[in-house]
């Protein structure tokens, strides 16, 4: 088990026989190092040996290093800190991995996933080469074949039932470039359809901060947090989930001798470093924050010039804040109101202080007012654009930020432009593709259940669905279901099938496709259910080491990872499978008309160019693929806490490392990045800016626009709007226009031209002249405290749907019944039908789920890596000490979880602990492999099946859905566990 350990041995069960591969017995960590590749200077880095014991070896060791020997630098594939990974190569073979010391980010450090990468490249558990289902029986096809029989199914099935009948599922695995090419495959082919990971992670926080201040991104950094003195990680766990970011937060903690708040249900191991610790019920988060303010208001310990010059309607959230008393936060909560006063002080008075979540705090039904919640705190402390402050938002898989960037998202275009005809207009000129022959690609809806036809163009600019319920697009009646037809067919890229809830109704989804590709290294759960007997295909794709491009970490750095072996077995990379299937589908011509191909594979190069040329709105015009390789050559050069290299320096003088977002105007103007957004301290040219105008500039007789607010040097010193053509001719700053520049805009605008703006300029000039008056090009607007768009314009508290506490729903019940994301939402019918039947009483234990330091996502990639499996061999679930003796439960036992709907159960092992209090269990999400207690593992092709399989916790989730992102629920359903 987990903590189980002894003498460094873990217990294996019967079931889960480790298949071949992985060596008989248990490995020491000597042989653990020397498997995996890793040499002893990791192993000091990590402080496990004396830096004074080691000694220089006489003979070669696990690392190869000699005249032969290539070094590779590429980034992790795991989580979203950005660590760089050295790899030794030797004719082509991977032998050896250095630790990476001259990375700011990871430091020569690396976690278990990141120490035993190189497994993910040699594993003989990946895929081999394509195959099909057929009758139930794998197949081996060719490249050939397989490409040829889905295109021809994919054309079929768009002919008889339109282009939103096929769902794109894309990955947060993926490369910035890859992203990019599918969301642009997405518009090709004529559908919004297209979605990733991020749905089910930080959605809500993407759609809550850039509702709040303009961009849904982390203001600071992993290192920005050293500069805090008080930090509160509320909702996540980042000593497991993100555990080289620690490093950052220790240092804080002890180099400021700062405060680390947990806020959590769980005593987690984060936890366990704390200055204070405050355990919540999960699904009051809005109650907790609200109590802290309500504290901050009394004491008038608000930072009040903060408020005045940069927050709008503060005092509507006074309103809302002044219900929530000490006595009622700990009745919804069960949070003393002394210990929160306490917390609430050290935030707003030991300061800087910085706010630090994850997904304990996105993954609601309320997510969204969640997210918008904390940011209202940082506002109302004055804590935002300053070094220590600020949203630091621990992302999930490695580029879950970058895909989300680049647009795999129902509900935008890449880089954020919406999907509204100005943002298609833009790509469209990017792309150099009529505007109208995209909008010839999207379907016509026919009325429906009293809903109003849609156009084409109507289609192309009404979000898709969102990947939480791509199985209710199929399940659910037709009419239920606003788009031409149900989903027909899935393209998975990428992407576990068991990180969505409600898995026995994807099990149905399943079934009833007409088509499934899984385009991936590993089979996936997908491809593991006994869901389906044809009509189903297994495509081998290398991960992203295997292949050029760059990633976006959390604090919005790309880095470039070079291909440091070529892809194992039959695998193709994500860009020539892309390349070749628009090719079947015939608009392989006009998709990459700009990017070069070679040997049928894209450059990766040449797309991050196109996406320069047209991510003016966020920023990624300033990232060249040569500026980023230059900043990987010279890791070394940049600051550990500010990431900026000294100014002298000829190739990478006064960037930020990794070019963070908003990287204003061309690569050649030389923009360094934005390391700490919104930080008026700093010059524009010199990453500093301004909260974004991008609501208004008035609203109800109130100013929009910051008031005695500005950038350094900025030569606006008030507030002031989004700039266009218009907005300079005002000022006359149309002058310091090149003729090349005005003759691009005035192209652009045609009979409008004054509406050209910063984000739709191709030129770039307004931008490189925003810089030079040293303003931002976004406007210099206020943050919102009320965001007057959201269903919940100031936060307020719902429960779970869900809920332990029946007596609270009444009060604080969730949203109405309404239809978002082209289906209906009935959360409010099904809240009020589990206080009917008193679901509470049937399970009365609350299930919320998380992260192991040994596992990703939905775990069938690191669960086949042999390192990584024996650390972990058993699906578990935490259960308290009460709790487990009122069942009659032991430590180590098997148990059955059974769900509140679908009469869902799960077969696990119990781990009894404190960890989490009565009432209160917790299971993790990385496991697939066994359904209901029954062991899948003959359903993988032969080979390819996980070393360790477990449950998944998301068979026995519930129903409930953020209304404005789709995020599930997993933080907050009901349980009942018994002994099996």
């Amino acid at each position: 088990m987990l903590t189980k350990r002894k003498s460094g041995e873990a217990s294996r069960s019967k079931h889960q026989a480790v298949a071949a591969g992985l060596a008989a017995g248990v490995l020491d960590r000597r042989a653990f190092l020397r498997k995996s590749g890793l040499t002893a200077g990791a192993l000091a880095a990590a402080g496990s040996i004396q830096l004074g014991a080691v000694r220089k070896v006489e003979a070669a060791g696990s690392s190869a290093v000699g005249p032969g020997t290539v070094i590779k630098k590429n980034i992790c594939t795991h989580c979203s800190v950005g660590c760089t990974v050295t790899a030794e190569v030797v004719n082509g073979v991977w032998v050896g991995q250095e630790p990476s010391w001259a990375s700011p980010i990871n430091r020569g450090t690396h976690c278990a996933k990141g120490a035993a990468i190189r497994e993910l490249v040699s594993s003989d558990r990946r895929l081999k080469y394509p195959m099909k289902l057929v009758g139930g029986q794998w197949q081996r096809i060719s490249w050939d074949q397989a490409i040829g029989e889905i295109g021809d199914k994919l054309l079929q099935i768009r002919e008889k039932w339109g282009s939103d009948s096929v769902y794109w599922l894309g990955s947060a695995k993926y490369t910035n470039e890859a992203a990019y090419l599918l969301r642009k495959f997405g518009a090709f082919w004529g559908t919004n359809n297209v979605d990733h990971q991020a749905r089910i992670c930080h959605s809500t926080t993407v759609a809550g901060v850039a509702n709040t201040w303009g961009y849904g991104a982390q203001t600071n950094s992993y290192n920005d947090i050293r500069n805090a003195k008080t930090m509160i990680i509320m909702g996540g766990n980042p000593a497991e989930a993100h555990p080289i970011s620690m490093q950052h937060v220790l240092s804080g903690k002890e180099i400021n001798r700062a405060n680390l708040i947990v806020i959590d249900p769980r005593f987690t191991r984060t936890a366990a470093h704390a200055t204070d610790y405050v355990r919540i019920r999960s699904g009051t988060d809005i109650p907790v924050a609200w109590g802290m303010l309500w504290h901050i208001f009394q004491n008038g310990w608000e930072d009040k010039d903060f408020i005045r010059q940069r927050v709008y309607a503060m005092d509507d959230v006074r309103k809302e804040v002044a219900k929530w008393t000490p006595e009622e936060v700990e009745r919804v909560s069960g949070v003393p109101g002394e210990q929160l006063r306490r917390v609430a002080e050290k935030f707003a008075k030991e300061k800087p202080a910085t706010m630090i979540w994850c997904m304990g705090n996105t993954q609601h039904t309320v997510g969204t007012a969640n997210v918008r919640a904390l940011c209202i705190l940082c506002l109302a402390t004055g804590n935002v654009g300053k070094p220590g402050t600020g949203a630091n938002i621990f992302r999930g898989h490695t580029n879950v930020q970058g895909a989300t960037d680049l647009g795999l998202d129902v509900t935008t275009l890449p880089l954020y432009y919406g999907l509204v005809e100005g943002g298609w207009r833009h790509w469209a000129r990017v792309w150099e593709v009529d505007y109208a022959w995209l909008q010839s690609r999207f379907d016509e809806v026919p009325a429906a259940a009293g809903r109003k036809a849609r156009s084409r163009k109507e289609n192309m600019e009404t979000p898709g669905i969102t990947s939480t319920r791509w199985f209710d697009s199929v399940n659910l009646p037709p009419d239920q279901i606003d788009q031409r037809s149900p989903t027909r067919a899935m393209m998975i890229s990428g992407h576990g099938g068991n990180t969505v809830t409600r898995l026995p109704e994807a099990l149905e989804g399943l079934n009833k496709l007409d088509l499934m590709v899984v385009a991936d290294p590993h089979p996936t759960t997908f491809a593991a259910l006994d869901a389906r007997q044809d009509n189903t295909y297994l495509l081998p794709i290398c991960t992203s080491l295997e292949m050029d491009g760059c990633r976006t970490a959390s604090n919005r750095s790309l880095q470039w990872g070079e291909q440091i072996v070529k892809p194992a077995f039959e695998s193709k990379n994500d860009y020539e499978f892309l390349y070749l299937l628009s090719k079947k589908l015939g608009f392989a011509d006009p998709m990459f008309k700009n990017i070069k191909v070679e040997n049928n594979v894209p450059l990766a190069e040449d797309i991050l160019r196109e996406i320069n040329r047209g991510g003016w709105s966020t920023g990624y015009c300033g990232q060249s693929p040569e500026r980023l390789k230059a900043h990987m050559r010279n890791q070394q050069k940049f600051d550990l806490v500010t990431l900026r290299a000294p100014k002298d320096d000829p190739e990478v003088g006064g960037d930020y490392y990794g070019l963070p977002w908003p990287c204003w105007g061309k690569p050649e103007i030389r923009h360094p990045g934005s390391a700490i957004l919104y930080n008026t301290a700093l010059h524009v040219k010199e990453g500093g800016g301004t909260f974004r105008a991008r609501f208004g500039t008035e609203r109800n007789g109130e100013t929009l626009l910051a008031e005695d607010s500005f950038s350094k040097g900025s030569d606006l010193t008030d507030g002031y709007p989004e700039f266009t053509l218009g907005v300079f001719k005002k000022l006359g700053w149309d002058k310091d226009l090149t003729a090349d520049e005005l003759a691009t805009i005035l192209k652009i605008g045609g009979d409008k031209p004054d509406t050209v703006s910063w984000a739709t300029d191709l030129s770039g000039g307004i931008q490189r002249v925003c810089l030079e008056h040293g303003v931002s090009p976004f406007g210099n607007g206020k943050a919102r405290a009320n965001a007057w768009n959201l269903p919940d314009p100031v936060p307020v508290h719902r429960e779970p749907i869900y809920s332990p506490r029946p007596d609270l729903v009444a009060k604080y019940p969730t949203r109405p019944d309404e239809r978002q994301f082209r289906m209906p939402n009935i959360g409010f019918s099904v809240q009020k039908a589990a206080v009917e039947r008193n679901v509470a009483r049937d399970f009365p234990i609350i299930l919320t789920s998380g992260r192991l330091v040994e596992y990703e996502g939905g775990g069938e990639e690191t669960r086949s890596n042999p390192w990584l499996a024996e650390l972990q061999q058993d699906m578990f679930v935490e259960i308290n000490t009460g709790d487990a003796a009122e069942r009659g439960i032991k430590d180590g036992q098997w148990v059955w979880v059974t769900g509140a709907e679908n009469n869902s159960k799960t077969k696990v092992k119990a781990l009894v602990t404190d960890r989490v209090g009565k009432g209160v269990a917790f299971m993790p999400f990385h496991f697939s492999g066994w359904y209901q207690g029954k062991d899948m593992r003959d359903y993988y092709p032969r080979g390819t099946d996980p070393v360790v399989l477990g449950e998944s916790v998301n068979t026995v989730t519930t129903y409930g859905f953020d209304p404005v992102t789709g995020m599930q629920e997993t933080k907050a359903t009901l349980c009942q566990i018994r002994a099996a």
